[in-house]
């Protein structure tokens, strides 16, 4: 699998609030926020249910991993999804780095991936409460 998620007892903007708050308590900023609904209805003339994707970055471990490996800058950010099912459930879903970041030979990068795996999860555990 290449991401896990949860479902969030509130509304969209909560969620996307909610996330942001959460990230932020683990070190990490939103560097973009995609709105695939009003991209699709532009680009496309397509109408989805709300969906964002917040690309979030934890600025020491990414400088870690940079170090480590400058192209991996092509598998950064970590992508969180915030969207509304088609029952008007929201689910927020994490990349998991850990899977993404195997691809990537270089000492090190797998811990790096495992310490970012672990904040990402406490960012989702902390959506439940």
């Amino acid at each position: 699998m290449y991401g896990f998620s949860t479902q969030f007892a509130g509304s969209y903007e909560q969620a996307i609030s909610k996330v942001t708050e959460e990230l932020a308590k683990e070190g990490f900023g939103i560097l973009t926020e995609i709105d695939v609904k009003a991209t699709l209805k532009k680009k496309i003339d397509v109408d989805r249910k709300p969906y964002v994707i917040l690309g979030a970055c934890n600025p020491h471990l990414a400088n870690q991993a940079i170090t480590a490996e400058p192209d991996i800058g092509l598998l950064l950010p970590c992508n969180v999804v915030v969207r509304v099912e088609e029952d008007d459930s929201v689910t927020v879903a994490f990349m998991d780095p850990s899977a993404v970041l195997s691809m990537v030979d270089q000492p090190g990068i797998e811990g790096l991936a495992g310490q970012v795996k672990e904040k990402l999860q406490r960012v989702c555990a902390g959506l439940a409460q």
